[in-house]
This record gives structure tokens, C-alpha cells and sequence, in this order.
């Protein structure tokens, strides 16, 4: 691994965790923060078939997200069912499906990801799906508020819900799709939830659970680094930057509540 493709992977993964964690924040408020778990394992199709067939990991889980994440914003559409019933039948089929397209030699890369070296076109690509999810959650962060509160309020002041959720969604599933590379199908969601819950623990108001939940995520990502990387040389480093995270959550329990 070059010097600067281990960079631009050390960078993405930084700017992927500050993402994950406003994200996250959202996510937690509006009671889908387990799906972040849940929508991760919906590129494991597509993560399997490029294995299978020698393309683009990236480019496949990609496509497999984009398509799940349409197919449950219209069958949420069609059935009234919620969010996280529509996610948990799509993951179930993606799980199963992935599995059995998976080759074995690969399966722990798809589950766990690789920290690897990161070309400038890739690096680039990452920066912009960055920059797009910081710049919806900025732009759209009051009308995701008003609709935790109430949705007939937010659709009386021209808030389109159905259209706000489906951004929310591919959000979602582009910081997902970013964290890929690094955590793998099985942990990719992992980021979403432990930051969040980390912020909510310690943040007064939105604003303070936003910054404390990016925080958490981004020092979980660079310790995870560095210890998986000089200390415990291995180049998954997934598991650890999970196990970090997890540490920062029972730290925020300290926190004696007022």
C-alpha cells in the first residue's frame, strides 16, 4: 500500500464516520436506528456477485442499496407497513441471497471489511457521496425535526413526507455505501447506531447530540485505525473500530443524568 492511497483511505474513513454519525443522530430520533444494521446487509447481494464475477465490490453493494433502498420506499408506500417491518423483510432475502452468492474465500472481506489502498478517482468519488450526505442532513435538518414531532404539522407547513423519507433513506444508504469498504456488509450499520447513541447520551439539545455523536464515531474510526493497523497489524479493521465505539457508549453511561 502506498503512502498516499493509505491516506485518502485513513481521510475517506474520517469524513465517512463524521457522516455516519449526523446520519445516525437522525436515524436514532426517527426510531430506525437498527436499521442502519439492517440496510448494510442489503449489499450483500451485489458485494457477492462482483466477488463472484470479478467486478467492482464497491460498484456492486452500490447497486444493490440503490435498488433496496427503492423497493422499500415503494412497498412502504403501497403496504402502510413501517420503515423498519419493509427493511426487515428486504434483509432477510439479502442476507440469504448474498450468502449463497458470496465465495467463501471473500465472505469475511464482504461481512468485514478491508482496509486498502484507495485510488484518487475512488477517493474523490467518496469525498462527493460525503459532502452530498452532510450537505441533505444541513439542508433538510429542520424538516426532518418538525416531522419527528408531528407529521400533519409538517405536511400543513408543504413538508413532502413521502419525499423527504425516500431522501432520508438514500442518506442512509449512501453512508453505507461508504463505509463499506472499511467495516463490510455485517458492520457497515454499526457506525450508525453506536456514535448516536453515544450523542444522545450526552448531548443537551440537537445540536450538542450531533457534534457529540460525529465526534464519537470519528475517534472510534481513528483509534479503530491505529490499533488495527500498527498494533494489532491486521488489515480488517471493522471489528475493531466496532469494539471502540461500543467502549465510548459504556464511558457516556458515567454520565450521571439531570
Amino acid at each position: 500500500m502506498t503512502p498516499g492511497s493509505e491516506t485518502y483511505s485513513a481521510v475517506l474513513a474520517l469524513l465517512f464516520a463524521i457522516a455516519a454519525g449526523m446520519v445516525g443522530s437522525f436515524a436514532l430520533m426517527r426510531r430506525m436506528l437498527l436499521a442502519g444494521d439492517v440496510i448494510s446487509h442489503i449489499a450483500l447481494p451485489g458485494l457477492g456477485l462482483a466477488f463472484l464475477l470479478n467486478f467492482s465490490p464497491l460498484l456492486g453493494g452500490g447497486t444493490a442499496l440503490f435498488l433496496g433502498t427503492l423497493l422499500i420506499w415503494q412497498l412502504q408506500k403501497k403496504t402502510g407497513f413501517t420503515t423498519d417491518a419493509i427493511i426487515g423483510v428486504v434483509f432477510a432475502a439479502s442476507v440469504a441471497i448474498g450468502a449463497v452468492l458470496t465465495p467463501k474465500e471473500d465472505l469475511v472481506e464482504a461481512l468485514f471489511g478491508k482496509f486498502q489502498q484507495l485510488s484518487s478517482p475512488a477517493f474523490a468519488a467518496g469525498v462527493a457521496c460525503v459532502i452530498a450526505i452532510i450537505v441533505f442532513v444541513l439542508q433538510f435538518k429542520d424538516q426532518l425535526t418538525l416531522s419527528l414531532f408531528s407529521t400533519e404539522l409538517a405536511a400543513a407547513t408543504g413538508v413532502k413526507l413521502n419525499r423527504l423519507n425516500l431522501y432520508f433513506l438514500l442518506a442512509f444508504s449512501l453512508t453505507v455505501l461508504v463505509g463499506l469498504r472499511f467495516m463490510g456488509g455485517l458492520l457497515a450499520g454499526a457506525l450508525i447506531i453506536l456514535p448516536a447513541t453515544t450523542g444522545r447520551r450526552l448531548g443537551r439539545d440537537i445540536a450538542q447530540f450531533l457534534l457529540f455523536s460525529c465526534t464519537a464515531s470519528a475517534l472510534a474510526v481513528g483509534l479503530g485505525l491505529v490499533l488495527s493497523n500498527y498494533v494489532l497489524h491486521t488489515s480488517t479493521s471493522g471489528p475493531t473500530v466496532v469494539i471502540i465505539s461500543a467502549v465510548l457508549f459504556v464511558l457516556s453511561l458515567l454520565k450521571t443524568p439531570k
